[in-house]
């Protein structure tokens, strides 16, 4: 059985059916170029991230490909860290028609408001092949501990 998605304005015939249709067409147009919040895809590009807890850290991990790591700096401020860095558009000698271009370039900030209980002075940073992991460790006090019960 294959799944469809319901539209109920196409269902019936109406003589505005053509003018959905068109609608919808031109919102898939200036989607496409100027990204579903009305912005260029340019101004909102950033690297895809994954945010990881255990008992004793976080871990940031980020895809950065093609970005070299002279060209990434990360910072920390009132307990937000801060990636920065640029992607730089590499010109072809040889200049091709592209039939389609999804590959992202230009600058990105991507900012990640930490608790409290990070310990800030061994935060740790690296990457290898455009992967950046940023280990940071959990204060002792924040870590989970267990709890004896005593009897009486």
């Amino acid at each position: 059985m294959a799944i469809i998605k319901w539209e109920p304005y196409r269902r019936t015939l109406t003589p505005f059916r053509s003018w959905f249709d068109m609608n919808e067409r031109m919102s898939q147009v200036l989607d496409s170029i100027f990204g579903e919040n009305g912005e260029s895809e340019a101004a909102t590009w950033g690297p895809a991230v994954d945010v990881e807890e255990n008992d004793d850290r976080f871990q940031i991990t980020a895809e950065l490909p093609g970005i070299k790591m002279d060209e990434v700096k990360i910072s920390m401020e009132n307990n937000v860290l801060t990636i920065k860095g640029e992607k730089k558009h590499e010109v072809a000698e040889n200049k091709g028609n592209y039939h389609r271009v999804e590959r992202c370039y230009g600058r990105f900030q991507r900012s990640f408001t930490l608790p409290s209980t990070v310990n800030a002075d061994k935060v740790k940073a690296e990457m290898e092949n455009g992967i950046l992991i940023i280990t940071l460790p959990k204060a002792e006090e924040a870590k989970a501990r267990e709890i004896p019960i005593k009897g009486k």
